[in-house]
């Protein structure tokens, strides 16, 4: 009796298909994988335009525009150390068109430095890959008498906290650089924030501070004109733009590097086959050649990592950038 009623069951199953011939072809479309993008996406900055982020990103949505086959449209959303960009993406609908590329500051230091913030960091985003860094100088004023490295930290060390250095804002990379570099040597100085990398520059070669991390492609052009001098860069490795000018870790901080490092993110929850798909198509983009030298031409060193290897990455940035939040009890200002 149950293999007839089986067997009656799909009789009538295949009955029904039949009547509506739509719904069999439907079923068959359904486990084909979804065509991306149809639509424009739409790539966030959480920062103004003109900075290096924004520099990056416009980079990548050109390429994936002409390869992926669908418009990659770059939107600003600056504020809050680029937190409400990124929040945007956070409450965004996960189906691949709405993205960010953020940096180092955003991802793994203001879930530390502005808590509790209006998403869950860990758990809000779907990792797509690791783009590129840029490296920054360690810079002072040319006319500042400080010509190396060791000099600048016996003048810091002469006059504890009354030495001051710039930032392009708290809670970016160009503060919590500075500050891990003041952790390993043991000194202080005086932090002065200022709302971009661009005021923070001025403000150097205004001479209202005494020194700042740069980053290279805002830096090299100064350093280029004499207007200011490099004592090391924060990178592992020399930089290639300016190879006499030393890494710290080779400059009385062994270990030290610190770099503003771009990632692509898209909501958690966003499928596995478009991250793959922009993981890919991220991959491609730089491997270009035009746009490799576009990168290198602004100092910004090529990454280009998997999807599965960002996470990772990620966790130990978070880690060590927290740490130092809280070893050097950092507070927002």
């Amino acid at each position: 009796m149950n293999k007839i009623r089986e067997t009656g069951g799909a009789i009538r199953r295949r009955a029904m298909l039949a009547a509506v011939p739509g719904l069999a072809l439907a079923g068959a479309a359904g486990a084909q994988p979804m065509p991306y993008p149809v639509r424009p996406v739409t790539v966030i900055v959480p920062f103004a335009p003109g900075g290096s982020t924004d520099f990056v990103a416009r980079l990548l949505a050109q390429h994936l525009s002409a390869t992926l086959g669908g418009p990659f449209v770059v939107e600003n959303r600056a504020g809050a150390a680029g937190t409400v960009g990124h929040g945007a993406v956070a409450r965004a609908r996960p189906d691949g068109y709405t993205l960010d590329v953020a940096p180092t500051g955003t991802f793994a230091v203001a879930p530390y430095l502005f808590s509790p913030l209006p998403y869950d960091n860990d758990r809000a985003f779907s990792p797509i890959s690791l783009l590129a860094s840029n490296a920054m100088f360690v810079c002072v004023h040319a006319g500042s008498g400080i010509g190396s490295f060791a000099a600048l930290l016996a003048a810091a060390k002469a006059a504890p906290g009354r030495l001051s250095y710039a930032s392009p804002g708290t809670g970016t990379v160009g503060h919590l650089a500075p500050e891990l570099m003041l952790d390993m040597a043991g000194i202080d100085m005086l932090h002065v924030p200022y709302r971009s990398g661009g005021l923070q520059t001025q403000a150097l070669l205004a001479r209202e501070t005494h020194a700042a991390l740069i980053d290279a492609v805002t830096a090299l052009p100064y350093m280029q004109s004499g207007e200011l001098r490099a004592l090391a860069v924060t990178s592992r490795e020399r930089n290639s733009k300016a190879p006499d000018v030393p890494a710290l870790a080779e400059s009385g901080l062994p270990g030290y590097h610190a770099t503003n490092d771009f990632g692509f993110f898209a909501p958690a929850g966003t499928p596995a086959p478009i991250v793959q798909r922009l993981a890919d198509g991220a991959r491609e983009a730089l491997n270009n050649a035009e746009v490799r030298a576009r990168l290198d031409a602004a100092a910004i060193d090529v990454i280009g990592g998997s999807a599965e290897a960002f996470p990772p990455y990620l966790a130990e940035e978070g880690r060590r950038w927290g740490d130092l939040i809280r070893r050097r009890s950092i507070k927002p200002e």
